[in-house]
């Protein structure tokens, strides 16, 4: 599927691109970017704060990205796609505080999930695509992974799991933008 997605007159979405770091959802945006004209990428809100967060991210971090993400969803337009959002933030916030009561934060992000399209998860792949040596915080990456695939049918939205090479994950999208027509 090497074609521009190209449909007179497609409907306008926001993709949400899910999943631990590490997995491609950064490379898998900047491919959809070349196939689908007109859209925007908000890139993922740690480096939209620009803010000196800890070198091993705390709880509050993750809450200043979390509430940073659900403005964005909230104010953005159609034809969007967010390189992480708020169930990917949420999973990290609460893998890093298991103990903090994340119940209203939980409800916040599903009716945030509510406004968007499609959400496409991109799961840490078995066998692992990246070396052991590639991955800085491998266990919280897999636990937040783990976390992941618990919550995904809990969203507010449509879903859609990819793997494999960049092409074959984002001919998987494509390939459901066209049904969602």
């Amino acid at each position: 599927m090497n074609k521009v997605y190209n449909k007179s007159n497609p409907r306008p979405m926001r993709i949400a691109i899910t999943g631990a770091h590490n997995v491609g959802k950064t490379t898998l945006a900047e491919a959809l970017l070349e196939h689908l004209p007109g859209y925007t990428l908000e890139i993922e809100p740690y480096h939209q704060l620009r803010t000196d967060f800890a070198e091993v991210p705390t709880a509050e971090d993750f809450l200043e990205q979390f509430n940073y993400s659900v403005d964005l969803i909230y104010g953005s337009g159609d034809n969007v796609i967010f390189d992480r959002c708020v169930v990917d933030i949420l999973a990290y916030l609460h893998v890093i505080d298991p103990q903090r009561n994340i119940e209203a934060l939980f409800e916040k992000m599903q009716a945030v999930m509510g406004e968007v399209d499609l959400v496409v998860f991109v799961p840490v792949e078995q066998p692992d695509i990246m070396s052991a040596g590639q991955v800085e915080l491998p266990r919280l990456r897999g636990q937040v992974d783990d976390l992941l695939h618990d919550w995904i049918n809990d969203l507010n939205a449509k879903v859609i799991e990819v793997s494999g090479s960049v092409s074959n994950r984002r001919d998987q999208v494509l390939a459901r933008l066209l049904l969602s027509l």
